[in-house]
């Protein structure tokens, strides 16, 4: 009797921005890892984000596990580029001071 496995690929698609998905879901891959990294189990991910199909979490952890370098990589650009977005909003708003100011000072005693 010859049994026949079938490798799948993790189910995790990339969107149009880049970002990489868990399943069909919109939910992130780094938050499925970061939940799994403080300790929640795939029953309890599921759970929080209940858009996300079971198999699919597990077979995201495995994936994980098996290549954590690769996706450590991966989260560590994410995390930069967020950093990089963060800094360009905070520099190009306005110092707000002045005008709070401008209100306190017009606003009657």
């Amino acid at each position: 009797m010859n049994v026949v496995i079938q490798t799948e690929a993790p189910p995790i698609r990339q969107d149009e921005s880049g970002a990489l998905r868990v399943g069909d879901s919109r939910v992130l891959l780094e938050m499925v890892i970061q939940e799994f990294r403080e300790g929640a189990t795939p029953e309890m991910i599921v759970q929080q984000y209940d858009t996300l199909a079971l198999p699919d979490v597990y077979a995201v952890i495995g994936y994980y596990l098996r290549h954590r370098e690769e996706i450590q990589a991966y989260l560590d650009q994410r995390e930069h580029c967020g950093r990089e977005v963060q800094r360009r909003v905070e520099e190009s708003q306005r110092d707000l001071g002045d005008i709070r100011r401008r209100l306190l000072a017009a606003r009657p005693a």
